[in-house]
């Protein structure tokens, strides 16, 4: 569950950070942070299953 959300949180920044790299407004920042999140999330949410799988 914490895998999931440090995913979250570094995909949020990362998303965030893309944004801004390619001088995006504020809405495009926002939006690149939250689908960066989301893929950050499914991530971690994978490594955590597997993790309990293994």
């Amino acid at each position: 569950m914490i895998l999931s959300l440090i995913g979250l949180l570094l995909g949020a920044a990362g998303g965030a950070w893309r944004a801004r790299a390619l001088r995006g407004s504020r809405a495009d920042i926002l939006q690149w942070a939250a689908v960066w999140a989301l893929i950050g999330a499914l991530i971690g949410l994978f490594i955590t299953v597997f993790l309990i799988r293994a």
